[in-house]
């Protein structure tokens, strides 16, 4: 019921900035809680940061924190994820997800467990080079 498309990955040098962006379609985009995820070969997809459908509750991984922001532009239907500062760690696939189901307490382990999304957007390739 919503289709979701990431874009703006690419190479940066550790230390530079990028601004991803997930353009939502399908059902109403305001109603979703959406997240950004990440991973690399090898490893678990893990949660990067997560925003509620009216933008009043975030969550971001301990390792991003202060580098990374994300917000939502629910008239455009479109997520982003501001990446500053990034090092070579942060190189992986990154993945949007969108998910309708979530209530309660948006805590960081329930909007960064993977389980609770149920929409995936293809990812985009994030390379951080040294």
């Amino acid at each position: 019921q919503v289709q979701l498309l990431e874009s703006g990955g690419g190479l940066v040098e550790a230390g530079g900035s990028r601004r991803l962006s997930c353009a939502a379609s399908g059902r109403t985009f305001s109603s979703t809680v959406m997240g950004w995820f990440r991973q690399t070969p090898g490893k678990e997809r893990e949660f990067v940061a997560g925003i509620k459908w009216d933008g009043s509750v975030t969550n971001y991984r301990d390792s991003v924190k202060g580098r990374f922001t994300i917000s939502r532009d629910n008239a455009k239907n479109t997520v982003y994820l501001q990446m500053n500062n990034l090092k070579t760690e942060d190189t992986a696939v990154y993945f949007c997800a969108a998910t309708t189901s979530l209530i309660g307490h948006l805590t960081l382990e329930v909007m960064g467990s993977v389980r609770n999304y149920r929409y995936w957007g293809q990812g985009t390739q994030v390379s951080v080079s040294s």
